[in-house]
């Protein structure tokens, strides 16, 4: 049996909106965008890609899957996406080596430290 992982779904109120979002946020290019459906990807044949896909309803609960960045440099890149229009949140993390934040849409994701060489 071949996989091969295609995209993650992400649902959302506004996808051009939060699609457009993180393709700026990552530096992806958008390689399909309608009124309700907007897929970025690192290139246009690299996968895999985030789909961001309508729904109706807003995000009601703690997501149950979020997205781990490993940046160069974590106090700039969390700076950049602060910037960017993202937020600080806490979900009980404590004082750990990763930062958590949310899109504009509320979904996490975290940025981590430096790998360890």
């Amino acid at each position: 049996m071949t996989l091969e992982w295609e995209q993650v779904i992400v649902h959302s109120v506004d996808p051009v909106a939060l699609g457009r979002w993180w393709a700026e946020a990552l530096g992806w290019v958008v390689v399909h965008s309608s009124e309700d459906e907007f897929e970025i990807r690192p290139a246009p044949d690299r996968l895999p890609g985030l789909d961001f896909v309508r729904v109706d309803e807003g995000r009601t609960a703690k997501s149950r899957l979020h997205l781990d960045f490993r940046p160069d440099d974590q106090a700039a890149e969390v700076a950049r996406l602060v910037a960017h229009g993202a937020q600080h949140v806490d979900i009980g993390q404590g004082d750990q080596s990763w930062v958590v934040l949310a899109d504009p849409e509320g979904n996490e994701f975290c940025v981590l430290g430096q790998r360890r060489h």
